[in-house]
């Protein structure tokens, strides 16, 4: 199968551990030549402009994050003007939500209780700044099994109540994939907004966002898109809310054609580019540059989409074969699976420290998670074949008895 994988020489072009079965690119993504040459160009820049970078460097870096949201467009399926990289994701959720949460269109916010806690950190912050009690108007849909939320009980959800629905696109524990389409379609039914959170897919699931009518999206490059660890992140504004002004309005906001006039007033752009807060930090942003390249000559989101799945299925196919302890806790559905699989198992925290201690890099997450995680720009098959050896060599010897049960920090 590898020798067979047209996208397997793009595994030349990372730097990839020594004596390492890298699987926990849905954390953070692995560092590529591509990624080091645009920060190394960029640093060189610096040294040779200094502040005349931002007009002289090539590209300039007064429109890096306009530039790049063009290159980003068609991961997500968006016009170029409609994305913009910017801020962190946490930051990106605050200013959208806060930008577009309207009490007299409906007062809810649908979310679910399988979410990152970032996104409900943010959301019930922007809540209590309108005076909201977050209990009261968060209308949180459950999970039937704790791994999964069902389509019907989010459509359920939605009614005339609701203001907005604000969802991931992929589950970060179990890998569901959402569908975007049909929760898009019900917000609008209700005269509500839809926002998504994209960072479990984005660079591994393709999107429509402008053809389904998402309102706005968020998402980071350090997972998939392999853009180094706090890289910054970007967002999806639909061009039918250009114009408003940001929750968070700040200067790099600002329409470029009138941002050093250093009016008072705040002049947004006329684009998704209005939601950028503070100057953009070319040294976290350069490394996003060259991975692009990586997508581009992979031949874009659906050519990565396609080996992510043969690899989750080969994964999947595997565990049900060789690991009768444990479960599989992502959808087997290919339509319902983002990049990454859920291996359950009740002693899952100590055994994801086992394999760590063999070489092959997992993470835990709770109760009882194994994420794995086959980057398709990296990660080939034999590499799954032998992540899955390993777990079982592991479970045969019992190896993760010798590991305490209390966590520590990161995992």
């Amino acid at each position: 199968m590898d020798a067979s994988d047209p996208l397997s020489d793009l595994r030349e072009r990372f730097y990839i551990p020594e004596d390492c079965l890298y699987m926990d690119g849905n954390s953070l993504g692995l560092f590529s030549k591509d990624a080091e040459a645009a920060l190394e160009h960029v640093v060189e820049e610096w040294r040779e402009h200094a502040i005349l970078g931002w007009t002289d460097a090539d590209p300039d870096w007064h429109t890096y994050g306009e530039r790049l949201g063009e290159r980003l467009a068609s991961l997500v399926g968006a016009a170029p003007e409609e994305v913009v990289v910017a801020n962190s994701t946490t930051v990106n959720i605050h200013t959208l939500v806060g930008t577009f949460y309207d009490p007299d269109r409906g007062e809810k916010i649908v979310v679910d209780d399988l979410d990152f806690p970032t996104d409900h950190y943010a959301i019930r912050a922007q809540l209590r700044q309108r005076g909201r009690d977050p209990d009261e108007a968060l209308r949180v849909v459950e999970s039937r099994d704790g791994r999964t939320i069902e389509t019907e009980d989010v459509l359920a959800a939605i009614d005339d109540d609701v203001g907005m629905v604000f969802l991931p696109s992929v589950l970060y524990r179990s890998g569901q994939l959402f569908d975007i389409e049909a929760i898009t379609e019900a917000a609008h039914d209700a005269d509500a907004l839809a926002g998504f959170d994209l960072a479990h897919s984005i660079g591994t699931v393709p999107h429509d966002l402008s053809e389904v009518g998402v309102d706005f999206a968020v998402w980071c490059h350090y997972k998939y898109l392999n853009a180094g660890p706090g890289a910054i992140a970007g967002l999806y504004v639909n061009e039918r809310h250009f114009g408003v002004t940001p929750a968070l309005a700040g200067w790099w906001g600002n329409a470029k054609e009138t941002q050093f006039d250093m009016s008072l007033t705040y002049d947004p752009a006329h684009s998704a580019a209005a939601f950028q807060t503070g100057t953009i930090p070319i040294l976290s942003t350069a490394p996003l540059d060259g991975a692009l390249d990586i997508v581009e000559d992979a031949g874009g989101v659906a050519a990565l989409r396609e080996k992510s799945l043969a690899l989750t299925d080969f994964l999947i196919e595997l565990v049900d074969e060789r690991l009768p302890e444990c479960e599989v806790g992502t959808p087997r559905d290919p339509a319902s699976r983002g990049g990454h699989v859920a291996v359950e198992h009740p002693e899952a925290y100590r055994i994801s420290l086992a394999l760590k201690e063999r070489g092959v890099v997992v993470d835990f997450r709770q109760p009882n998670v194994v994420r794995i995680a086959p980057i398709p720009s990296y990660v080939g098959f034999e590499d799954v074949f032998r992540t899955v050896e390993h777990l079982r060599e592991v479970l045969d010897a019992e190896e993760y008895e010798s590991f305490e049960r209390k966590r520590g920090g990161v995992t």
